[in-house]
């Protein structure tokens, strides 16, 4: 299996470690440190040597910070993560705060640290993200100090080491355009933002511009490189050296391919040039290093990251066909879980996340999961990124509501799906809330929008629904996802939170919204979607874009409460299904087959 169900974190990793970080900071001067929750990359999901924040804390959720001090330490979560923090984190070393409505910023700022020393290690911090957290020091009168050592790194003494897995090519039937080409396009844009050059930290900016693939990032194909990009097309990669394959060489033919520890110097070579960086991705020590070379810095939000987004031709297909066989996948899952085998109430969750890891390998393409299934049955639904493991476990009892997140990556595309499906008889209060959030689904799978809109002016579509009853969710409606790649990408997104980059075409972001309550349930229902290009509307002024379903699984019926739905909202659930139906029947027989045509049925 790829996955694994041991405990990781808990209370006990900081009653260890926390010591052992104070002791560092006492020997380096610092009254305080800030930890992120990102690694030198700014990624997302980390290898287990860069996963200090769940070292130091012991939460393993994928966003977070935290500021430990002399005799206080501040853990802060997004709301995805409140219930899982409040379970993994030992209340008598850590304070809990929210990430999005004060975040380690803010409280800083209202803070009194006069004189004190707040140590940060500036590969690990964004160039925007460091300079707030200066001035948010500055108004608490504590002072910023970059460490020569990560304190962290110097008190684990059984720190994995830094993964090294081979860098593959990623064949052009899948990309869809040549590495060179791609090269071109980026290079042009560098040029138009008055640079000579780009540095690239982003591994995904890295993979989609050479048309490569690694394994160093569990669930996201990732290599851990970094590049810089000239405006005139040429670039220089930099790897360690162990991770040069040999088909990688003749594949990169014309690229210089440069070890990890020659990129100070190269960075060096660019005196008196005006090089690009993003301040959202590139950490503080790039800004530093390239400022101390003489070169200019030209602000330029990551010139891959949009062409990266909009998926071409090639990549829209290869998705296509990704999700249709993740579908039949799915589908068969779908069909035990409503099997009398699972609906007696004897399986618990993790049984349940190995089942579907088994359809999906049966599919002999599943290259690894895009993330660790969330299988959440009954309240550990309740917690949007449960992660189920063999302390917390639970049967999937009778009567009761199971929340499955799951997806894969193939060669050809990464899939995430949420389906919420009822165990036994559902209750009233279940089937009316299922019904809201799929009212909220249905609203923003069937927008029709101009061009330049933002994921953000549409987020409140999606929730309509829910605000009326007075009910909300604490998460995004919909994330960006990548072409075999991360399943959460940017710069696009859809949430409450501002966001000014606009919808465009080839864009695959999914929809999501969901319902929590505490001790209850969880209900989720997610599809992922690409957005169209622009169509004339009959009767209209200006061409509007759509989204169009890439998921094909069915939604559970049962739990569906048909008087709540308007007519188009019952269409939309038809004419969903036919599809459903029509585009997986091909790949499914017998039992499942016959399953699929009645889950499919008109309401």
């Amino acid at each position: 299996m790829r996955q694994t169900f041991e405990v990781t974190g808990g209370p006990s990793l900081g009653q260890q470690n926390l010591p052992l970080l104070r002791a560092q900071m006492k020997a380096q001067n610092l009254d305080a440190y800030y930890i992120p929750h990102e690694d030198a990359y700014q990624n997302e999901y980390l290898p287990a040597a860069f996963d200090r924040l769940t070292w130091a804390t012991g939460f393993t959720g994928s966003a977070g910070a935290a500021i430990v001090l002399e005799n206080t330490a501040v853990v802060f979560v997004d709301g995805r993560y409140t219930l899982q923090a409040a379970q993994q984190l030992d209340a008598d070393l850590f304070q809990q705060e929210s990430l999005d409505k004060l975040g380690p910023f803010k409280w800083l700022s209202q803070q009194e640290l006069n004189g004190k020393r707040i140590g940060v290690d500036l590969h690990l911090v964004g160039q925007n993200a460091f300079e707030e957290l200066a001035d948010c020091a500055k108004l608490a009168g504590a002072e910023i100090v970059p460490v020569t050592k990560n304190p962290i790194d110097e008190a684990w003494t059984n720190q994995p080491p830094e993964p090294k897995q081979p860098v593959v090519p990623h064949d052009i039937r899948y990309a869809g355009e040549a590495f060179k080409d791609k090269l071109k396009r980026v290079g042009a844009s560098i040029a138009s933002a008055g640079a000579d050059a780009a540095i690239i930290t982003s591994p995904a900016s890295i993979a989609w511009v050479f048309n490569i693939r690694g394994g160093d990032v569990q669930c996201s194909p990732l290599p851990l490189g970094r590049a810089i990009l000239h405006a005139d097309g040429s670039a220089d990669l930099f790897l360690h050296q162990e991770k040069v394959s040999e088909e990688l060489k003749p594949h990169l033919d014309g690229i210089n391919i440069l070890p990890m520890d020659q990129l100070a110097e190269n960075i060096a070579k660019l005196q008196n040039k005006s090089v690009s960086l993003d301040p959202n991705l590139a950490s503080a020590w790039f800004f530093k290093t390239v400022t101390e070379a003489g070169a200019k810095i030209v602000i330029q939000a990551d010139p891959c990251a949009l062409p990266r987004a909009c998926k071409n031709e090639v990549e829209i297909a290869g998705s296509q066909q990704a999700h249709l066989r993740d579908g039949a996948a799915m589908t068969r899952f779908l069909r035990w879980l409503d099997s009398e085998e699972v609906q007696s109430g004897t399986v618990n969750e993790i049984q349940a996340a190995q089942k579907l890891e088994f359809y999906r390998e049966e599919l002999q393409g599943l290259k690894d999961l895009s993330f660790e299934t969330i299988s959440g049955a009954g309240s550990n639904g309740a917690h949007c990124h449960y992660r189920v493991n063999e302390a917390t476990v639970k049967v999937l009892e009778k009567n009761s509501l199971y929340l499955v997140d799951s997806g894969g990556q193939y060669l050809d595309g990464t899939t995430d799906i949420t389906r919420t499906v009822a165990i036994g008889e559902p209750t009233q209060e279940m089937k009316e809330r299922y019904t809201i959030v799929l009212k909220g689904h249905i609203a923003l799978a069937r927008l029709r929008f101009p061009k330049g809109t933002t994921g953000s002016a549409i987020d409140a579509i999606a929730r309509q629904p829910m605000w009326a009853l007075g009910l909300d969710y604490e998460h995004g409606t919909g994330h960006g996802v990548g072409s075999y790649l991360g399943v959460h990408e940017g710069p696009q997104r859809i949430s409450k939170l501002p966001n000014f980059v606009g919808l465009e075409p080839g864009m695959i972001v999914s929809n999501e919204p969901g319902y929590y309550k505490e001790g209850g349930y969880g209900i989720r229902i997610e599809n992922l979607q690409f957005v169209t290009q622009p169509r004339d509307i009959t009767g209209g002024d200006i061409p509007m874009m759509e989204f169009e379903a890439l998921t094909l699984a069915p939604l559970c019926t049962r739990l569906i409460e048909s008087g709540m739905l308007t007519p188009d909202e019952w269409i939309w659930v038809d004419r969903y299904h036919q599809r459903v139906l029509k585009e997986l029947s091909p790949l499914l027989a017998g039992d499942d087959l016959e399953w699929l045509k009645d889950a499919c049925k008109e309401l």
